[in-house]
């Protein structure tokens, strides 16, 4: 008899227990995601590593996944990820041409020219935390993780100041697993709403950010290199995943040097870098644990003898995948910035990596090292305990974080 798949748990209140458990079935194994979806769960970092690049799984449901073409799961959580006209989604020649006109956005050049603007807004975010009253907690998601990528972001696609706290609850919106059908279609329309605006705004006042060069292309050529569809989920895929990965992975750096006080001790004296840090972050605790959804173009045959059949969705497991003993060996769950092999898959691999990942590093980079040299006495106000997680079990980082400055 078959054995039943394990039900992902749509909080995500112990997400590396849970892959812990799930690699106990295989390279593979079967699991039901919220809402009864069923699917497959990639525990082996090598087996992963390799779909990430595999041309028989694709990212289009409209094309590759059955269930959805059948009308199923439309009104679940599920739509905010794949019912988008973007590079996210999109298959073959479709994700190359999205991606072309979204990769100016990202370039070297471009990163590097943002880093004086990362440096004044982190600079500007520990000047408000230093008028704390001294012994007083704070949350510091809330007051520094979270701000500072998401002014970056917000600068450099030009989304106004008075519009920033809607596209913040749109976004926390969307990694809501637990959302009901009602709340998926609000979301689903306030998306369609809030970036509809921008993009509009931005033909009435183009300016030099990178939401007018995307609706430049837009209005190209009577529309036919972008569609508004793919303009708008555009907008909310780069500037939603601009600043919530990055927002996690500054918040899991912090957690885990306060709760490895010698490892922090180690970086302090020039024992390891930053760099060493950002790396081990990203692989021991990624921003994003599990990314809905791949499917099998054609049956694929797996190391156990297993087969993903055509048309199964594929979850992208990177929490399971990043603390793999048959990666990184018996130390695998161990936060280790010495680390030799820190190699990740948090950014993605392939067609797919994330045209981000260097903005993050640089927003990183700069964030950390300021925090523990203006607060060296910075410690956690609360048992290690008491952190919980997001509730989530796509992205993963501290709901919150309370500190103590001083």
């Amino acid at each position: 008899m078959e054995e039943q798949p394990l039900v992902i748990d749509p909080a995500g209140s112990d997400i590396h227990g849970e892959a812990d458990r799930l690699r106990r079935f295989g390279p593979a194994a079967r699991i039901e995601l919220p809402s009864g979806i069923p699917a497959w769960s990639v525990n082996s970092f090598p087996l992963l590593k390799e779909l990430l690049t595999d041309a028989r799984v694709s990212k289009d449901p409209r094309k590759h996944w059955p269930a959805w073409q059948r009308g199923e799961f439309r009104d679940t959580w599920v739509r905010a990820w794949i019912d988008v006209d973007n590079m996210f989604t999109a298959y073959g020649t479709d994700h190359r041409r999205l991606r072309k006109l979204v990769a100016p956005a990202f370039t070297a050049r471009r990163t590097e020219g943002l880093r004086p603007s990362v440096e004044a807004i982190t600079a500007d975010l520990l000047g408000a935390l230093e008028e704390q009253p001294e012994g007083e907690s704070v949350d510091l998601r809330a007051a520094y993780a979270h701000p500072l990528p998401m002014r970056v972001i917000c600068e450099l696609f030009g989304v106004p100041e008075r519009d920033q706290p809607e596209v913040r609850r749109i976004v926390e919106r969307v990694f809501d697993t637990s959302a009901t059908p009602q709340e998926a279609a609000e979301t689903a329309r306030d998306i369609r709403i809030a970036f509809g605006a921008l993009a509009e705004l931005k033909r009435r006042e183009p300016g030099e950010d990178l939401t007018s060069v995307l609706v430049s292309a837009r209005d190209e050529e009577d529309g036919s290199r972008l569609s508004e569809s793919e303009l708008i989920d555009t907008l909310m895929l780069v500037i939603g995943a601009g600043h919530e990965t990055t927002v996690n992975l500054i918040a899991n750096a912090v957690h885990a040097l306060l709760t490895h006080p010698d490892q922090l001790k180690l970086v302090l004296e020039g024992g390891a870098t930053w760099d060493d840090v950002i790396e081990e972050t990203l692989r021991w605790a990624p921003s994003i644990s599990n990314l809905p959804l791949r499917f099998a173009v054609e049956d694929i045959a797996l190391p156990d003898g297993g087969t993903i059949r055509r048309g199964d969705a594929i979850l992208t497991t990177y929490a399971a995948a990043a603390r793999d003993p048959e990666k990184h060996g018996p130390t695998a769950s161990a936060f280790d910035v010495t680390r030799t092999d820190k190699e990740h898959l948090s950014f993605g691999h392939g067609v797919h990596f994330c045209l981000g990942a260097p903005l993050a590093r640089v927003e990183a980079r700069t964030a950390l090292p300021a925090l523990f040299a203006r607060f060296p006495g910075i410690r956690l106000a609360v048992p290690p305990e008491e952190i919980v997680p997001i509730t989530s079990f796509i992205s993963d980082g501290p709901a919150t974080l309370p500190v103590l400055l001083n």
